[in-house]
């Protein structure tokens, strides 16, 4: 008997997704603004949260309700590998650690993976059908923006296993639809997705405040610069 989760989880997150998009930051990617800095940032963040996400998944793949969700090919790993080895070098691992948010995200999934493993739906649902629905967007604004050559620094948006998406996302949702729920683990993964949500808001929220930071510092680094120039000129 079909739980209908798919469309459950999407009508029980409409807000948090809306409040989602309207963070500072999102809304300045969506409208082409993208501090390379901060955006190196998101994809260091992400590295961590979808290597917990893997791991708990992976640990969990035999677990009744886990097992449904098992999708090996959705793995974002590999690719933020490549994407990290472009923005911070071959020695990234050095270089990257996770934000305050990012930790709380991480310790979450963990948290979920070794108690109530049913609720690691919620984050794949979250993030991974999100990427495969706005991934090539996303990737457009992101080389357009950070005027980007070829696919350096975007193999993030790539699911090179998935040759139909649409096709992909039929076959997630009606894996969604047959895990065998209960209504109140139905309940708890929506919730589960809410906070999920409120999670990633939370990182970014934490990127436009680095952002903020970044132009404060450029404007008093001009204005530094005028007034040396200022005092030249007097003297």
């Amino acid at each position: 008997m079909t739980t209908n989760l798919a469309q459950q989880l999407r009508e029980g997150t409409t807000k948090s997704h809306s409040m989602a998009e309207n963070v500072s930051f999102v809304k300045s990617f969506l409208g082409g603004v993208v501090d390379k800095k901060s955006y190196r940032q998101l994809v260091a963040s992400l590295f961590f949260i979808y290597v917990a996400i893997e791991e708990e998944i992976e640990k969990n793949k035999d677990h009744v309700a886990v097992n449904f969700i098992y999708f090996p090919e959705l793995f974002r790993k590999k690719s933020l590998i490549n994407d990290l080895t472009y923005y911070y070098g071959l020695d990234w691992e050095n270089q990257i650690k996770p934000s305050l948010a990012t930790q709380v995200y991480v310790d979450r999934i963990h948290n979920i993976g070794a108690n109530q493993p049913e609720l690691l739906i919620a984050h794949a649902y979250t993030r991974y059908i999100g990427d495969l629905s706005g991934g090539q967007i996303l990737k457009k604004i992101a080389k357009n923006a950070m005027q980007l050559q070829n696919n350096l620094g975007t193999a993030f948006y790539d699911f090179d296993s998935i040759p139909d998406e649409m096709a992909f996302k039929k076959i997630y949702r009606d894996s969604l639809n047959n895990i065998p729920l209960s209504d109140l683990q139905i309940n708890q993964i929506i919730s589960e997705a809410n906070i999920a949500f409120n999670l990633n808001m939370k990182i970014f929220q934490e990127l436009n405040s680095n952002l903020i930071k970044i132009m404060l510092m450029l404007l008093l680094s001009s204005m530094n610069n005028l007034r040396k120039r200022f005092s030249i000129n007097k003297a």
